[in-house]
């Protein structure tokens, strides 16, 4: 069996009155594109904290392509490249000579094609020379991308990386981040853009106050829920036998059927109970759903 690219067995982490991760053990291969989800506070951070040595656990073990986070701290961060989700910066150097501090950190010399190859990936060939505090925040993220992938880690940690940026670096970021997955580097990626990890991740872990409460391949996930979405704008309320159906009340009113036969029963119930239908939209479950789902189906089993 091959090492693998990140293994947590048994990791607890406790502060003065909150145990930020409970027991958590997951294992990420070689090449993967993992997702990490949860709510503010589920303990993704503390987790990539650890995984990066900024944080000990209080029990358990952490690996990086098989290096102890704790013991050969300096190796296993050397196979790691992380991206804050704090805009962390110098703003006394320019973006290039940031990038070649950053090299020799890891003992790098004569790293400046790489540094240029980076520096196009991630359009910042026109603010290589412009000073760190210059730069918008959507370029100050850019420039912590190129930070992580400086030393060329095969295993890289994405946390929130496209928070508060433009379509257009989401879009170029994806497709640099794609190729570097292609090439063998494993990637995990936490995000509240929960449509960036279903088409990007191939399995998913989703914590929960700081225990993991579903991981699996995200098709599975996808699989768990299953029919159709219908999203309505009435006129008047909605009939009372489709209220069991009723997964979420605003503007809309969003229900869920079986299958796409079932449409029509929706739409025969609004008819004869003379609720006009403004609008109406039909879609599948997506991972928002799933999402969802996880979480409140953890939430019953703490109350249980």
């Amino acid at each position: 069996m091959s090492i693998p690219a990140i293994e947590a067995s048994h990791v607890v982490k406790r502060y003065p009155g909150v145990t930020a991760l409970d027991r958590v053990s997951l294992r990420i291969e070689q090449g993967e594109f993992f997702g990490l989800l949860g709510p503010n506070g589920a303990g993704k951070t503390t987790l990539i904290s650890i995984m990066a040595g900024l944080t000990r656990a209080s029990s358990g073990r952490v690996t990086v392509m098989g290096h102890d986070v704790a013991r050969d701290y300096r190796l296993a961060r050397r196979c790691l490249g992380v991206v804050p989700q704090e805009l962390v910066f110098d703003p006394f150097f320019s973006v290039r000579e940031t990038l070649r501090i950053q090299s020799g950190y890891f003992g790098l010399r004569h790293n400046d094609a790489w540094i240029d190859e980076v520096i196009a990936n991630l359009d910042l060939g026109a603010k290589a020379d412009a000073n760190m505090r210059s730069l918008s925040g959507g370029m100050k993220r850019r420039v912590l991308v190129a930070q992580a992938l400086v030393h060329r880690p095969p295993v890289i940690v994405l946390d929130e990386p496209t928070a508060g940026v433009d379509v257009e670096l989401r879009q170029g970021l994806w497709q640099f981040v794609r190729r570097l997955n292609k090439d063998g580097h494993t990637v995990v990626l936490t995000t509240h853009y929960l449509e960036e990890a279903q088409q990007m991740c191939a399995r998913i872990a989703m914590l929960k106050a700081g225990r993991i409460v579903a991981m699996e391949p995200t098709r599975d996930l996808l699989a768990r829920v299953s029919g159709v979405q219908l999203a309505l704008k009435l006129s008047g309320p909605l009939p009372a036998q489709l209220a069991p159906q009723v997964v979420e009340q605003g503007d809309r009113i969003v229900l869920r059927v079986a299958q796409p036969a079932d449409v029509e029963s929706v739409l025969a119930a609004c008819r004869i109970a003379g609720c006009h239908i403004e609008d109406i939209e039909v879609s599948h479950a997506d991972l928002e759903d799933v999402f969802l789902q996880v979480m409140s189906d953890a939430d019953r089993r703490r109350a249980a």
